[in-house]
């Protein structure tokens, strides 16, 4: 698609916000909301909590295959009917778990919610497609901020769930919110096709395009790279502060929801920079708060006693170098094919999914030295990220002085 082709008339923008955020929101939910009803899941199919933890696995499986083949696909066929059509296989999938009482069965249907959800990768590419310039970046800093808010109140939201609707809860919400969501894309979005027919290719191709280029794998890197640091706390911060320190669940919650709240400071700051300094300086900023935090959290971690406040203060800071350093980076990325904006969302998110799975398992491997196992992650993933930015940089002005030479050299 052209990158300047608008799906959206300007006073429709609003809309496809809201629309845009709606996803974020949705692709949060299947997972992050429905952890609090795994006893629950375990009593109603009389299975072991650890079997419950399967149909998470297989989720995340089942969204990375169609991520793989939705972003091309879409680069050939318009967004929109793409973005129904996952968005009605989600809804089918989660009311096929709601309805079912056979284990085997709800672990069906948890992958067809999943190929469903992989829909949700064409976030990044609408935003492309709809958005233009400094626009595009700050509604970028706005959906990181706010899928940090979305996962950060996700345990509340999902132990009401619970008390009130039963494990089913989360399912009913999540159909209710994707039938808007449908609603919406199908008022909001225009079947546009790419404009370009050199983009009609094979998927191993396109892939090859995006995947063969290094800035753009070095970009969605850094991206990654900042995201891993998040989610690595997400997926360790139940081991650190309810079996180490044994808080409920409830002021475990409250914890969560003070990191929800950074990362609305953080998003607030990477706005404000995004309007003073370029990209690239953004990118460096937050990967130095990134390291800074890296460092603090292991100054703490040997000097003081496991406690929340030296856990989140830490956390805190690395929070504001995320929201930074990843929406400059996935603009940068996202930039390079304008044209195949599809499989740069999904070659993109892939990466992301990736590494953040990978280093949050291996951090999970040091149980009794988590605070500083998580410390020293930082710390190598922000001096790596930076290392990789310096590089990029580097090339680049390596071509452009080539770019100069070559012409008065003729």
């Amino acid at each position: 698609m052209d990158k300047g082709n608008s799906a959206v008339a300007p006073r429709q923008r609003r809309a496809a916000v809201s629309l845009l955020l709606a996803m974020v929101l949705l692709g949060v939910f299947p997972l992050d909301v429905m952890l609090p009803s795994f006893p629950a899941l375990a009593e109603h199919f009389r299975s072991d909590p650890a079997d419950i933890a399967l149909s998470i696995s297989l989720f995340a499986v089942g969204i990375a295959f169609a991520q793989l083949l939705i972003g091309p696909l879409s680069d050939v066929i318009g967004r929109k009917g793409l973005l129904l059509a996952g968005m009605s296989v989600s809804m089918l999938g989660a009311l096929g778990c709601v309805m079912t009482a056979d284990y085997s069965l709800f672990l069906m249907f948890r992958v067809v919610q999943a190929l469903g959800c992989g829909c949700f990768v064409l976030s990044q590419a609408l935003v492309q497609d709809l958005f233009e310039g400094e626009e595009r970046d700050r509604l970028r800093i706005l959906m990181v901020t706010a899928g940090g808010i979305f996962i950060s109140i996700s345990p509340l939201a999902g132990t009401f769930l619970q008390a009130t609707l039963g494990w089913r809860g989360s399912f009913w919400v999540f159909i209710a919110l994707s039938a808007v969501v449908l609603f919406k894309a199908w008022l909001i979005l225009e079947n546009t096709r790419p404009a370009t027919r050199g983009t009609r290719t094979n998927f191993l191709k396109a892939y090859r395009r995006v995947l063969g280029d290094f800035d753009f794998v070095g970009y969605w890197l850094i991206s990654a790279f900042a995201f891993a640091c998040h989610f690595s706390f997400i997926v360790i911060s139940p081991l650190i502060f309810m079996e180490r320190l044994q808080l409920s669940a409830y002021e475990f919650s409250l914890i969560l929801l003070i990191y929800g709240a950074a990362y609305v400071a953080g998003g607030v700051l990477a706005s404000v920079l995004s309007r003073r300094i370029t990209s690239g300086r953004q990118i460096v900023v937050g990967l130095s708060l990134i390291l800074f935090a890296g460092v603090t959290l292991l100054y703490l971690s040997s000097n003081f006693t496991l406690a929340p406040a030296t856990v989140l203060i830490p956390m805190l800071i690395c929070t504001a170098g995320t929201t930074i350093a990843r929406p400059a980076a996935t603009s940068r990325a996202m930039s390079l094919f304008p044209d195949s904006a599809g499989t740069s969302a999904s070659a993109g998110s892939t990466i992301i999914f990736i590494c953040g799975g990978l280093i949050s398992a291996l951090i999970s491997l040091s149980p009794t030295h988590l605070q500083s196992t998580m410390g020293y992650a930082f710390v190598v993933l922000g001096g790596a990220a930076l290392a990789l930015n310096s590089r990029i940089s580097r090339r680049a002005q390596g071509l452009r002085a080539n770019a100069i030479v070559q012409p008065g050299g003729d």
